[in-house]
């Protein structure tokens, strides 16, 4: 049976797995379900409709699954959904999506959410991504994998933050940043490659410098976004890490490109 502190409430119809514990005072609601080895502290409240995954911590007094903060929400069963192996620190608020947005926020497996981080209604996040300490993404924002976002990061809604990109503190993000760049200011600029969380998930030296060389001619070479893709193309088109880059430029700008 799992192991629940007897002051916890776990709601009639909360499936549960055998060896989920739950900490004392928190609060689990009925359209919950939680699979296998997963660590719910003290005071977590957790509503739904809301999955969650196999080996996840969640800390003290997070808040997930709650209705998103959304004027036009009315109570519909819109879902959260969360991976594997995440730690889920304390203040959290995860919303779940709207109907307008999809109807279901995600969050994807080996993530690290820090404290007071705010994911809102619709957000998509990938694997193995970092958010600092009070980072807030606003709704329907999508980040993909190996992310870093530095504390108090804002991010304003409907961005795209490509994979292995870097936001140091502080940063207001308000247009769309693609893989492998660091940004900060406010608002956000982009201010070089992300060299160093490049060489930590073993990109080998030739590539780095292809990105690099994409790099300067995305924001160094004067060009249009227009012509700048058109010589993007025939840098290095067997190239999987510059052709992701490429693919972002092309297919996953919502707000425009952070310049």
């Amino acid at each position: 049976m799992p192991d629940i502190h007897p002051t916890a409430i776990i709601e009639k119809g909360a499936q549960l797995a055998d060896d989920v514990s739950v900490g004392a005072y928190s609060i689990i609601s009925a359209k919950v379900k939680i699979d296998s080895n997963t660590k719910v502290g003290p005071h977590v409240v957790i509503n739904g409709p809301t999955t969650l995954g196999k080996n996840n911590e969640i800390y003290q007094f997070a808040s997930i699954g709650e209705a998103p903060q959304d004027k036009k929400y009315n109570g519909e069963d819109t879902e959260l959904i969360i991976g594997d192996d995440n730690v889920i620190r304390e203040f959290t608020t995860l919303n779940r999506g709207t109907v307008q947005g999809g109807a279901k926020t995600v969050l994807g497996n080996g993530n690290l959410i820090m404290a007071y981080v705010h994911l809102a209604h619709d957000c998509i996040i990938g694997n193995h991504n970092i958010l600092a300490n009070n980072v807030a993404l606003a709704g329907h924002v999508t980040i993909y994998d190996y992310v870093i976002l530095g504390g108090y990061s804002l991010v304003h809604q409907f961005c795209s933050i490509g994979n292995n990109a870097f936001s140091a503190m502080n940063s207001v993000v308000s247009k769309d940043i693609p893989p492998y760049l660091m940004v900060s200011g406010h608002m956000a600029k982009p201010h070089g490659l992300n060299t160093e969380g490049l060489k930590r998930h073993n990109f080998d030296s030739e590539t780095i410098r292809l990105l690099k060389d994409a790099y300067s001619i995305l924001y160094r070479s004067g060009l249009t976004l227009e012509q700048a893709k058109e010589k993007l193309v025939t840098l290095a088109p067997d190239n999987k890490e510059l052709t992701l880059f490429l693919n972002f430029l092309q297919n996953h700008l919502h707000r425009g490109l952070i310049r």
